[in-house]
């Protein structure tokens, strides 16, 4: 069992209260969380992070050493259920389902222990959250996904909380130039502050954007990044990239059902289409590395973290998030 102290509103999360799947499903949500190990009769333990993505160290994702997705996530396809096909969470007599095994909106949850990894007992609980979700999306599609090359030119389609990361990751990896893409202009100023240094909202453009990108570039970009989840914004990540060595990272969590087509000559010169689940880190394995390299200021995830309101404002966060107020809030327990 992890007590809550600390989680964060994800697009991930808050997206599967919004489908029309799950419209007839009570489901307690949530993903981003940083907590107290808690087990009956004893006393608080250690500080932990939940893990969307577990990792049970046995299934065929696991063993190899380029794999994450773990075999016993409960994402693709989500049964709702705990491990052993049970729910723990009841309200007024009625089963709730669970949400990636870790359901983190609320005081108390239950995780399977290949969801949960010990961190640093020095790390700030509200601050370190994020990384569970947010950080290790975004930051490792464009560092150890994507490996960003110094000098190289990079677009970035989505920015918010994940995007948000993915410009932090091509920042330090050294780009020279990143391209924001979003149709909410609110969203320049923070970026620009992360890293961006050219801005583009699609609904002012008189040609597509991809074709803008090009033209800004030269040529296109050597790095692309969809941070959406949806069909037509990663086909215009994807006509973005070089067509000899371009790479386009998708990150955003479409809609089930959805599907998305492309150029067949263009994916045979050489560019290269790949998916990024939390950044391909093997979660308990790499999150309290991450959070160390925090602790060390070798990365500094603060600016990232916009709001921060007690869990009881929970719906005020909602509100913040769907009118694009925010990129990453903190709830505190």
């Amino acid at each position: 069992m992890s007590e809550a102290c600390c989680g964060s509103m994800c697009h991930r999360g808050t997206g599967r209260l919004n489908r029309k799947v799950y419209s007839v499903i009570q489901l307690q949500a949530g993903n981003d969380h940083c907590g107290l190990k808690s087990l009956k009769g004893k006393p608080k333990g250690d500080k932990v992070l939940t893990l969307a993505v577990p990792q049970c160290g046995e299934c065929s994702a696991c063993l190899n050493p380029k794999g994450n997705f773990c075999e016993k996530q409960d994402f693709l396809p989500s049964s709702r259920l705990m491990l052993d096909g049970t729910s723990r969470f009841t309200c007024k007599g009625k089963k709730i389902y669970h949400s990636f095994h870790t359901s983190t909106f609320t005081e108390y949850t239950v995780v399977p222990a290949i969801s949960v990894v010990k961190i640093d007992a020095a790390a700030p609980m509200d601050k370190i959250c994020v990384i569970s979700c947010e950080v290790a999306t975004g930051y490792g599609a464009a560092v150890p996904s994507a490996k960003v090359t110094s000098g190289s030119a990079c677009v970035v389609f989505g920015l918010g909380g994940i995007g948000s990361a993915i410009v932090m990751g091509c920042k330090a990896s050294g780009a020279s130039r990143i391209i924001g893409v979003d149709i909410n202009e609110e969203k320049f100023p923070q970026a620009r502050a992360l890293g961006v240094t050219d801005c583009l909202n699609p609904s002012n453009l008189k040609k597509p954007v991809q074709e803008v990108v090009k033209e800004m570039t030269g040529t296109s970009v050597d790095f692309a990044f969809e941070a959406i989840g949806l069909a037509e914004t990663m086909v215009a990540a994807w006509d973005s990239c070089h067509l000899s060595q371009g790479v386009c990272i998708i990150t955003g969590v479409s809609p089930p059902g959805s599907k998305f087509s492309l150029s067949a000559q263009s994916v045979s010169t050489g560019q290269t289409l790949k998916g990024s689940c939390l950044g391909d880190y093997k979660t308990r394995d790499c999150f309290p590395q991450l959070v160390t390299a925090y602790l060390q200021n070798k990365i500094n995830i603060d600016p990232l973290i916009t709001h921060q309101l007690p869990f009881d404002q929970l719906h005020k966060a909602f509100e913040l998030y769907h009118a694009g107020k925010t990129i990453r809030c903190v709830l505190l327990f």
